[in-house]
């Protein structure tokens, strides 16, 4: 017949082995299923922050461009706007 002590011992010992497995399994998990699915989610941020730096580019271009071909109106709409912005920052 085991004594106390070796009882308490035994499942001290089974318990840590249970823990070591879960954690073994939690690590595999994270390696198998979680890393990929975030380095994806990162991959589709990347390129969606790309296309937006694109995006913003090309319509600080074409509203270069549009100064550039009436510069009096977009000086007019310039003042106008700060006219705007200065009478409702009061």
């Amino acid at each position: 017949m085991a004594s106390a002590s070796e009882t308490f011992n035994q499942t001290t010992h089974d318990a840590r082995d249970q823990i070591k497995q879960l954690r073994d399994q939690v690590d595999s998990l994270m390696r198998e299923r979680v890393t990929p699915l975030i380095s994806e989610a990162a991959g589709r941020a990347q390129e969606y922050g790309r296309q937006a730096s694109d995006m913003a580019s090309a319509q600080a271009e074409q509203l270069s461009g549009r100064v550039r071909e009436m510069p009096l109106t977009a000086v007019l709409i310039a003042a106008a706007a700060g006219f705007l912005i200065g009478r409702i920052a009061r």
